[in-house]
């Protein structure tokens, strides 16, 4: 059951569009091309989480192609905030993990090598099975690094550098984000635990019933890379079924509109399931202070 609270997004105007802001315990899904302003609007939204919920959110980043998506230089220029890297390694010690005060990093970048494929359809059997086995030896670090953040009290994460697949099914990083969606993010924090802790478990048990946090007030956004750049063209985009835009609570799309003879930006709320929102295009800017909507 998902908390009544709404969880800004960091930008007021937009929190009135959506009808007091996003509910927690559900999926954001923010659809638009390269250089929209989906990574300002994700260090917005993670950001917010200071003032409301005490502990601002963290960055899953599943870039897998050129760089990374520069979260920190983002979150230093807009708010002084500095992030931390949390490490990317196959290992995670284990011993020690409710006791070590320090955080488990802001910023998780899951795959090390860059200029790889992604898509099942474009990779050879042998890349395939590559592919598989680096999900795997990185599945621990990655609950590790969401259930870390989560007991410590963040409330939000903000998953990036989706690339857009023409088959959902057949993307390795829609695939991982589907997983740790439904078995990290969504589940109860004894279960992350026990997945967490494996054979382990037992030893652990009393402390991760101490730390034990309902995933019903945690918000998760997914900054999704579209093929399309026009707003009007996004609109008219059909949802697949199992498509993760079809199973997000909340869809916003970023694009570019046509004013005249220029183009600017707007968003537009597609969906926003258990609340009344805007139905109208709401043109943006991006400055010095990340997005900003003027009324």
């Amino acid at each position: 059951m998902q908390s009544s609270a709404r969880q800004s997004t960091g930008i007021p105007p937009l929190d009135r569009k959506l009808g007091g802001g996003l509910l927690p315990g559900t999926l954001t899904v923010v659809v638009g091309a390269t250089g929209i302003g989906k990574t300002q609007l994700g260090i917005q939204f993670a950001h917010a989480g200071g003032p409301q919920e005490d502990h601002q959110g963290v960055f899953f980043d599943l870039s897998a192609r050129g760089d990374s998506q520069n979260h920190a230089d983002y979150a230093k220029r807009l708010f002084d905030w500095h992030l931390t890297s949390a490490d990317s390694s196959t290992h995670i010690e284990l011993d020690g993990f409710y006791e070590d005060e320090r955080l488990r990093g802001d910023y998780l970048h899951v795959f090390d090598h860059q200029g790889r494929r992604v898509t099942k359809r474009d990779l050879d059997w042998d890349d395939w099975k590559n592919w598989q086995s680096e999900l795997n030896a990185k599945l621990l670090t990655s609950i590790g690094f969401l259930y870390g953040n989560f007991i410590k009290g963040s409330r939000r994460v903000v998953i990036d550098g989706v690339e857009p697949s023409d088959q959902p099914n057949e993307s390795i990083q829609l695939n991982l984000f589907e997983y740790l969606y439904h078995q990290v993010i969504r589940k109860d924090s004894e279960w992350v635990a026990r997945d967490l802790f494996r054979q382990r478990y037992r030893e652990h048990a009393a402390l991760a019933a101490a730390c034990a946090y309902p995933a019903s007030s945690i918000g998760a956004m997914l900054l999704y890379t579209s093929h399309e750049s026009l707003l009007d063209e996004m609109i008219v985009r059909p949802l697949d079924e199992g498509d993760a835009l079809a199973n997000a609570n909340t869809l916003i799309y970023m694009g570019k509109i046509r004013k005249g003879n220029h183009l600017s930006r707007g968003i537009y709320i597609a969906k926003h399931r258990g609340s009344a929102c805007s139905d109208e295009i709401i043109p943006y800017i991006i400055d010095d202070s990340g997005i900003v909507i003027e009324e």
